[in-house]
């Protein structure tokens, strides 16, 4: 098996990821096993980021790395909090601090222009010095509620509401969620990629 490095210390991405990889003859190990800290974010999008923090595990391991970037963005507040959702309340802000704050920001923003998408962006670099990462990008389209609902998931998940199923990400299980979700998406694609190359 060909190990790679997963550019986070998310024991729920590691697992997740691992489970899937395992079937193309990947071992995935977190960075954090590997005494890799976490990339300082300075990319202006997703994508830069993305490809920083790929970058940053290949560079200290060696070995090939998949990172994620990810985040919540609200049309009424012209694409924010963007890849600040993770910090949207400061730098050491909780998932639910983050969260009363986009609740608070957004008090007067109507129903039908609370419209807001999830992206997610994944990036598989050969080696640190790889001119040609693979970069797949993942999209969920919702609204955010006026109050949280459901108990599952993280971050925004609580006030993320689903049209089409008329509920909100943290009220779906695991299952479904990543069969629709950004992260979901994206994994997908990446899958697909590897699949072909082999």
């Amino acid at each position: 098996m060909q190990k790679i490095v997963l550019a986070t210390g998310n024991p729920g991405k590691v697992r997740e990821l691992a489970e899937l990889l395992a079937d193309f003859g990947f071992d995935v190990v977190a960075q954090t096993e590997l005494g890799v800290d976490s990339a300082e974010e300075t990319g202006l999008t997703f994508i830069e980021n993305a490809i920083l923090k790929a970058r940053h595990a290949a560079q200290i391991t060696g070995l090939p790395a998949i990172a994620d970037d990810s985040g919540l963005a609200v049309d009424a507040l012209g694409g924010a909090p963007g890849i600040y959702s993770a910090r949207y309340a400061g730098l050491e802000a909780s998932d639910q601090q983050n969260l009363d704050k986009l609740l608070v920001t957004l008090k007067d923003v109507p129903a039908g222009k609370r419209g807001a998408q999830f992206h997610c962006v994944l990036v598989y670099m050969r080696h640190a010095e790889d001119p040609t990462p693979l970069v797949f990008h993942g999209c969920w389209n919702g609204e955010i509620t006026f109050e949280a609902a459901g108990v599952g998931g993280f971050g925004y998940d609580p006030i993320f509401y689903v049209p089409d199923l008329g509920c909100t990400a943290a009220e779906l299980t695991r299952e479904e969620k990543i069969a629709i979700s950004h992260r979901g998406k994206a994994l997908k694609l990446m899958l697909e990629a590897m699949r072909n190359a082999s």
